[in-house]
């Protein structure tokens, strides 16, 4: 393979990866993390709970991405009400799956073995955005043309 299309196919490739979708899914990803962590603390002052802390604001937290993801970044329209009912279905049931395996980690490593919850906090929340973006592109926000 040549110089140029080897660059050329390396080009084509980061273009699959940076593009409007995936950095308007990064802000939002930051912003609903910010509410999520934001949340977090002040219902973990409230409850002294970390694991009621963690579930109350990721309802909080999920509420806010659904709608950012949706008019944001997939900029994803509804035909009629059935139609954005399955989408809010499948929405929260995805985060339902990504919210196992934060309050999981968070039982497994904070409550049992005992690290602190930011570190915990901040490090699962890698993992569930990520999972969350295959979900959501894969699941919920493929609109089908054609």
């Amino acid at each position: 393979m040549d110089k140029n299309k080897g660059s050329a196919a390396f080009k084509r490739l980061l273009g699959r990866i940076i593009n409007r979708e995936t950095i308007t899914y990064a802000i939002a990803g930051v912003c609903t993390t910010l509410v999520n962590f934001i949340s977090y603390e002040g219902l973990y002052r409230l409850t002294s709970s970390n694991l009621t802390a963690n579930w109350m604001a990721w309802v909080i937290a999920v509420t806010f991405a659904y709608i950012v993801n949706k008019w944001n970044v997939f900029r994803s329209r509804s035909q009629n009400a059935k139609d954005e009912t399955v989408k809010v279905v499948k929405f929260f049931a995805a985060r339902l799956v990504t919210l196992g395996v934060e309050q999981l980690g968070m039982y497994v490593l904070v409550e049992r073995m005992g690290i602190y919850r930011w570190i915990i906090k901040a490090s699962l929340s890698v993992i569930v955005i990520i999972l969350n973006y295959i979900f959501s592109k894969l699941c919920i926000f493929n609109e089908k043309k054609g």
